[in-house]
């Protein structure tokens, strides 16, 4: 989600969109809800949560939380990705990032605040290197930079670079400004230890503008020398969409990429490209080729993100409708719409839908809910996803089943105080032992969840967590 989208897709939500829940809306009988395609489950539970109380399932419970402080704690410092690396945590924010020391889980504390202002900040690490993506025209690429004219020559967006070697004091390093700023980026390792790639997905074009200029088919690919990082340069815009025709009629008709998730290890990535879902060939992470794109109109409104399976056999995409800033987890028995879709990948790579998965708690008119950022919980043998869905809150599930995947816990809050109409769970991924949530107005909350299913994953430990650069589960 970013303003520019939310923007875009106001317009919509406004009128009941399809999930959606209103005044006029009477809520379905159960046997209405039980009416549905094949794969998908149905709505079981009303939330009915006061302001801001907590709920959750008995095998999942918040352990601690901190809250934003200032600088981060104004009107739109929304707190937005995360990532990890050894007992730190790096939470993105709307007005720059926040390292937090995770030694002890159940006493987190931040060690770090950098003011950096420029949407939406996701975020990103590795070794003594710290990204940040930029999707907001800026006046220039520093942290002292005002919001800009988007059709200005001058305007820069793009990826931000510091250096994390001291974790108290991050230290800014250079940009690199790309096709339509950086909504989103992944990791990809170079050929050698010492290059590294990002790839770069950004909405657009914008006519007018020099640095969004149509048709933007492409995404960006950065190369970052590791030694050198103030000498990243794009390198190549492959035009991986080059041949998608664009639905001018979609809630978000938008070329260019939202999300893409790498497995360097399967030599894949898996696109969400707001109109379609994609699946890439990366073995040659400077060229990637394009090996199949697949759309479903009747369901998908804006393909956000996805998520390989341990073994590279599935992926999980998902639907952000509304822009997540809708309530499109209400009472209307719409379980798969702004919801999860689980495809199989044949060994010919030919992606085959398989089930949806949608949270199982009716949602409130008020509350923005939909699928939003998540990863595995490495449990060998099934595939377990934890996820993030606004104010839907944090949700587990199990699509070892690929036609019927079900939900093992959750944890929500209620709904936001009044004159507050954006909040929730932004990220929620499962590192080392814990769930760690970045809720967009509360802070960062740490949860664990206590299961059969899930508690093989305790024993697993990671260096470091990026959620749009995946490793199997051995090589963690």
């Amino acid at each position: 989600m970013k303003r520019p989208i939310a923007a875009a897709v106001l317009a919509a939500v406004l009128i009941p969109a399809a999930g959606c829940t209103t005044a006029e809306s009477p809520s379905p009988t159960r046997s209405a809800l039980s009416a549905r395609p094949t794969g998908t489950p149905a709505a079981t539970t009303v939330s009915d949560l006061g302001e801001d109380e907590i709920g959750h399932s008995p095998n999942m419970k918040v352990i601690a939380n901190v809250p934003l402080h200032a600088p981060f704690n104004g009107p739109e410092a929304w707190g937005t990705d995360l990532a990890f690396q050894g007992n730190y945590a790096f939470v993105g924010n709307y007005e720059g990032f926040t390292v937090h020391d995770i030694g002890d889980p159940t006493r987190p504390k931040a060690v770090a605040q950098v003011e950096c202002p420029g949407g939406q900040n996701d975020i990103s690490v590795s070794g003594d290197l710290l990204f940040l993506s930029v999707d907001e025209p800026r006046s220039d690429d520093t942290c002292a930079s005002t919001p800009a004219d988007p059709l200005d020559d001058a305007e820069w967006e793009g990826i931000r670079i510091f250096d994390i070697s001291d974790k108290t004091h991050p230290r800014y390093v250079s940009a690199v400004q790309t096709e339509c700023g950086s909504h989103t980026h992944a990791i990809v390792p170079g050929k050698d230890a010492g290059t590294l790639y990002l790839y770069v997905s950004s909405p657009g074009p914008m006519p007018g503008s020099k640095g969004c200029p149509p048709p933007h088919e492409n995404i960006s690919i950065v190369e970052v020398p590791v030694g050198e990082p103030a000498s990243a340069r794009v390198v190549a815009k492959p035009e991986i969409l080059k041949d998608r025709v664009i639905d001018e009629d979609s809630d978000f008709p938008s070329a260019g990429c939202h999300d893409i998730t790498v497995y360097p290890e399967k030599g894949l990535a898996a696109g969400a490209c707001f109109g379609d879902g994609i699946l890439l060939d990366i073995s040659d992470p400077v060229k990637p080729r394009l090996l199949q794109s697949v759309s479903d109109k009747e369901n998908f409104s804006i393909w956000h993100s996805a998520t390989f399976n341990d073994a590279g056999t599935k992926l999980v995409f998902s639907d952000e409708l509304g822009g997540g800033i809708a309530a499109t987890c209400g009472a209307s028995g719409e379980p798969t719409k702004g919801a999860d879709a689980v495809y199989e990948i044949t060994p010919d790579h030919e992606l085959v839908r398989r089930g949806y998965f949608k949270i199982p708690r009716i949602q409130t008119a008020e509350e923005n809910c939909v699928a939003h950022n998540g990863s595995l919980i490495p449990v060998p043998g099934r595939d377990i996803m934890v996820q993030a869905w606004y104010m839907g809150g944090v949700s587990v599930f199990d699509f070892t089943d690929s036609d019927h995947p079900e939900e093992i816990a959750y944890f929500e809050r209620g709904p936001l105080k009044p004159g507050l109409h954006l909040g929730g769970s932004w990220s929620a991924y499962y590192y080392n032992g814990y769930i760690y949530s970045s809720d967009i107005t509360k802070g960062l909350d740490v949860l664990r969840v206590d299961d059969p299913l899930t508690d093989p994953a305790k024993s697993v430990r990671m260096t470091e967590l990026n959620a749009q650069t995946q490793h199997s589960y051995g090589g963690a």
